[in-house]
């Protein structure tokens, strides 16, 4: 039977997918995580009303209407999603924001446009260094704080789609239909959802999902000094077995996935003694720049008790996964080995 998302807030919508969901390349539309700030319009905007304005720092101004979209150059590009916070309950020390666990990320095939082709079209002036999206969301709480996010305009040109489909079929609404960013390899912070209106910049946006938030930064520092959360760490981890999987002895299946953002995962290897010693693992499944890989161990065991599972990933740059992910008030980016460690019983 398949295991439900698990809901940690209702409005905004968060809620992050089950370890067993997500041992296909491909994780299911149905399933994949969702991570909101505003709230999820109840039915979608007709397409005959949407339109996607681009402005600022641009030669000419344009909007332009769906039709227009799709009937561009079309990319297909598989990308893994990661919430900022993805792994923030397994730290040990307290952070703030959601608990997520390990179900904050996905794998998808996307189809859709270069967001450099648009740019194209407009023409960008000398000043243009950033580029800010905004979506049709509305704000909650009594601010009205919109979700605006900007990227340096030379990731808007090399590596970030406007995507209209999501596994092939049309980009469901929770997850931003009709148009989606996609900054390839980094976080989902960096992904505007429900989107109408890219605006150039000569800087990045000022604003609070820019400055206060979506930033690295300790105890006692202002969060503007910190750095801007923008590509996914190297970073992998157990699928199969579960924790605390009580299973018979003989051989036993080790599956997981594992992701390096805008680098290549090169090396996988297991520990199956609490990181005593390390056994290198297979890769199965396809290999597309940007998406996850998934890997396999074979582990005999014969010798009943409890085992301390590990995964590590080494990534094309030479950077690997550390042993304890780097705490910070807001809990980005933990990759670390221990904190994703699995306990198994073998009877």
């Amino acid at each position: 039977m398949k295991k439900k998302m698990r809901v940690m807030s209702e409005k905004p919508l968060n809620a992050e997918t089950p370890n067993e969901q997500l041992r296909s390349w491909v994780t299911a539309n149905s399933m994949f995580f969702s991570r909101n700030q505003g709230e999820i319009m109840r039915e979608p905007i007709p397409l005959s009303e949407w339109e996607l304005i681009i402005e600022g720092k641009v030669k000419r101004a344009l909007r332009f209407n769906f039709d227009q979209v799709v009937r561009m150059p079309k990319a297909i590009v598989a990308n893994a999603v990661e919430c900022s916070g993805n792994g923030r309950s397994l730290l040990k020390e307290k952070a703030s924001g959601n608990s997520w666990t390990t179900g904050g990320v996905g794998n998808a095939v996307w189809g859709g446009v270069w967001l450099k082709d648009l740019l194209e079209r407009v023409g960008l002036d000398g000043g243009a260094k950033h580029v800010s999206f905004e979506g049709l969301d509305k704000p909650l709480g009594s601010a009205g704080i919109r979700f605006v996010r900007s990227i340096p305009v030379e990731k808007a040109m090399s590596s970030t789609i406007l995507a209209y489909e999501m596994n092939g079929e049309p980009l469901p609404l929770q997850h931003g239909y009709p148009l989606r960013v996609l900054a390839l390899g980094w976080t989902g912070a960096n992904c505007t959802k429900w989107l109408n209106k890219v605006t150039v910049m000569d800087r990045p946006f000022s604003g609070f999902y820019m400055d206060e938030v979506y930033r690295i930064f300790q105890k006692g520092e202002d969060p503007q000094s910190g750095t801007v959360v923008t590509g996914l760490k190297v970073k992998s981890f157990i699928t199969q077995p579960l924790q605390d999987e009580s299973l018979p002895a003989g051989p036993i299946t080790l599956l997981g996935v594992a992701y390096a953002g805008e680098a290549n995962v090169k090396r996988i290897e297991v520990s199956v003694d609490n990181g005593k010693t390390w056994n290198p693992a297979t890769f199965i499944g396809p290999y597309e720049p940007f998406a996850w890989r998934q890997w396999q161990y074979v582990w005999v065991v014969k010798k009943r008790g409890n085992y301390t599972l590990l995964s590590r990933a080494t990534d094309s740059e030479g950077r690997q996964q550390p042993l304890n992910g780097h705490w910070n008030v807001l809990g980005y980016g933990n990759n670390g080995i221990m904190e994703h460690a699995v306990t198994v019983h073998v009877r």
